[in-house]
């Protein structure tokens, strides 16, 4: 079998880690449902909720490069298999949250701290060592479409439970769905791929001597300021986008039906964007994504609002929507090979959470301070500006064989 082709070993990683994204990423997704319900139920405004979310991501984020140097030291398997139990937690404590208090432990510590463990920088990196350079991007692109794929399937499933049963017993469900991920870990074992003609310097180097070839290397934090882009975006469609619906008169169905066409379009964006990420350059088309998010939320906002407007947005933002993923990971591996790719793609990952944070808690405040969300539409559009004007300085050498 030619190197550039997929290992069995790598196929049932891809297998594992696809189902794993599918259901972290699926309900994980589904959480700007609850907003509304939870809201009303206990008469908090929607900074309540947007402040759990927002401190979820904030935690996934800062704990994201530890949570990646463990996956490096003990493997891929045994910290997804402890973040899907703490998942599973997580879930059954927010389904009986009735205060802010709860809700920031369970929706934002705990469930921050096990996206960390089930999510892409430990899922993407663990495929990435084990594919072949030629094929990382892509072997990248699957699992992440494998991502989008849940989350098409989760969120009209989220919206039936909540209609049918409630918020707490969605939750419920959920958290047994979550479960499955503790078995499932252990298909995470294909080893990493050492290519015969490549440098011994990457497996040479020590954690402290890439982490200061991180530190000093320009590009790599222009890339990580990208990528904060991308959390401020994605965190405040996917979360106040059902709500800004409902302000238009608009209702759950519609919002539900958006995120979900994101979803499925994701599947097609995500696996074109890492085919593309292994034929051309990758910051090239990180900004050519950044810069067609600005202009696709341009055109949203001046069109008349109507069902189809709603839908051609979440198709074209679906197909742009985590299409960053693979080919920053993808570029990370290439400055500095992948022995430590978990860690460096969370230091990476935390910038992206940083802007996760915002984007979730301001949409909120703007939402409770002026009753619409127009600052932070505009703000979105800037940082896709931004998003393309910072790729200009970042490449893809690799370092360490300089």
């Amino acid at each position: 079998m030619s190197d550039t082709h997929f290992s069995k070993p790598l196929i049932y990683m891809l297998i594992g880690s696809a189902i794993i994204l599918a259901l972290s990423l699926g309900v994980r997704h589904a959480f700007g449902l609850y907003l509304v319900p939870m809201s009303d139920e206990f008469g908090w405004g929607h900074n309540v909720f947007s402040l759990a979310i927002a401190m979820q991501n904030l935690i996934w984020g800062a704990v994201q490069p530890i949570t990646g140097a463990l996956a490096d030291k003990y493997g891929s398997k045994i910290v997804v298999a402890a973040g899907g139990a703490l998942y599973t937690i997580g879930l059954l404590l927010m389904a009986v949250s009735s205060t802010g208090l709860l809700l920031n432990l369970s929706a934002g510590l705990i469930l921050g701290l096990a996206l960390s463990a089930t999510s892409f920088p430990i899922l993407l990196s663990a495929v990435g060592r084990a594919a072949h350079p030629e094929k990382r991007s892509l072997a990248m692109g699957i699992a992440s479409a494998a991502g989008s794929f849940g989350q098409f399937i989760m969120l009209p499933s989220t919206l039936l439970l909540l209609q049918k049963f409630g918020w707490s017993s969605a939750l419920v469900v959920s958290a047994i769905l979550i479960a499955l991920i503790i078995p499932l870990a252990w298909m995470l074992k294909a080893p990493m791929y050492v290519s015969p003609t490549s440098s011994t310097n990457e497996t040479s180097l020590s954690f402290k001597q890439i982490l200061k070839l991180a530190w000093e290397h320009k590009p790599f934090w222009f890339l990580a300021l990208g990528f904060l882009v991308c959390g401020f975006q994605v965190v405040f469609i996917g979360i106040h986008l059902p709500g800004y619906l409902i302000d238009h008169g608009f209702n759950a169905t519609t919002g539900t039906i958006f995120l979900a066409l994101v979803g499925l379009f994701n599947i097609v964006g995500t696996y074109t964007a890492g085919w593309l990420g292994g034929k051309y350059s990758k910051p090239k088309l990180l900004m050519g994504l950044y810069g067609l998010r600005g202009i696709a939320i341009i055109a949203f906002l001046l069109l008349p609002l109507s069902t189809w407007t709603i839908y051609a947005f979440g198709i074209i933002m679906g197909l742009l929507w985590l299409s960053t993923v693979p080919l920053t990971n993808g570029i990370v591996a290439n400055m500095f090979g992948v022995k430590y790719l978990s860690m460096l793609s969370g230091i990476v990952f935390f910038t992206h959470q940083v802007g996760s944070f915002f984007g979730g808690w301001l949409g909120g405040v703007n939402h409770d301070m002026t009753g619409n969300y127009n600052a932070v539409w505009m703000f979105s559009i800037a940082l896709s500006i931004f998003g393309v004007l910072v790729h200009f300085f970042v490449n893809e050498e690799n370092v360490i064989n300089d």
